[in-house]
């Protein structure tokens, strides 16, 4: 490099614009906590809409105010048609189909964090990845899903192993968490089966069921207080047991996950994506 041209400054390197966000679900309690945290990163995002429920009873309050931080100009509605960049869902199943089309005419990347779908939900789902990005979840807890990563890979080698393995799932949440088991618990439970073969489900277990049978994954849920998440996957072997815990201590979690999930696929070519490309595991 000459001396002339070492004296030339490089140009500055243009400033990203943040992300246009839109949260459905904006007045429910993971809603509130996703434009909580949202709003503390402006050079990231800017809330663009906050979605809810027809006649709900906050419709027309501020959402940053509503979310107990600054507000933020952006007042609770029931739909959206400004420019946008990414959607997170955070609402209810029953909604699911409807915000999938709303995000394919507006050719917006969208982020399914809602869990207790229908076949018809995940249909609509499915469909709509055709045409737009569409990443989803059971959780949207990065730790969640690395405890995935390490469920699947312990199932795999006990069953390569030969020995048996007994395995119960056993999940808390709060009181007001209507599906049971949650879909993370499912999801752990799927991944356990794909390694290990396992062909039935006890769902709690009472009176005299009799001995357990090898091909059964137990799944225990327990609905107390304002618990946020906690998961605990157990392999009983003769002898000794292995446990993969994971526990959520507030909200903000999945919060941070549902953004970084976001950030993820603002931009991304049409198809159906999951938090482990986020994480980067193969």
């Amino acid at each position: 490099m000459s001396p002339l041209a070492a004296a030339i400054p490089s140009p500055a390197p243009t400033p990203r614009q943040p992300l246009r966000l839109v949260v459905h679900g904006a007045a429910g309690r993971m809603g509130q906590r996703i434009i909580a945290s949202a709003g503390g990163e402006p050079a990231q995002w800017t809330l663009v809409a906050a979605v809810d429920r027809a006649g709900h009873p906050r419709t027309g309050t501020d959402a940053g105010t509503l979310a107990g931080v600054t507000p933020a100009g952006v007042a609770i509605s029931d739909g959206w048609s400004c420019p946008a960049d990414v959607v997170i869902d955070f609402s209810l199943p029953g909604a699911v189909a409807a915000i999938a089309a709303a995000c394919v005419a507006r050719k917006v990347p969208l982020v399914v964090a809602t869990t207790g779908l229908e076949a018809s939900d995940q249909t609509a789902i499915h469909e709509a990845a055709k045409q737009i990005a569409i990443l989803q979840s059971p959780s949207m807890s990065l730790a969640v899903n690395v405890a995935m990563d390490l469920v699947s890979r312990a199932a795999a080698l006990l069953h390569r192993s030969g020995v048996r393995a007994d395995v119960e799932i056993i999940e808390c949440h709060h009181r007001h968490k209507e599906d049971s088991p949650s879909g993370t618990a499912l999801k752990f439970g799927s991944l356990v089966q794909d390694a290990m073969g396992q062909t039935r489900a006890a769902h709690g277990r009472e009176g005299r069921p009799g001995a357990r049978p090898a091909d059964e994954i137990g799944y225990h849920a327990v609905r107390a207080g304002d618990n946020p998440g906690e998961h605990t996957i157990l392999f009983g072997l003769e002898g000794e047991s292995l446990s993969v815990n994971v526990r959520a201590t507030n909200r903000d979690c999945y919060a941070r996950g549902a953004l970084a999930a976001a950030a993820f696929l603002a931009g991304k070519p049409a198809g159906l994506y999951s938090m482990r490309d986020v994480l980067g595991i193969a």
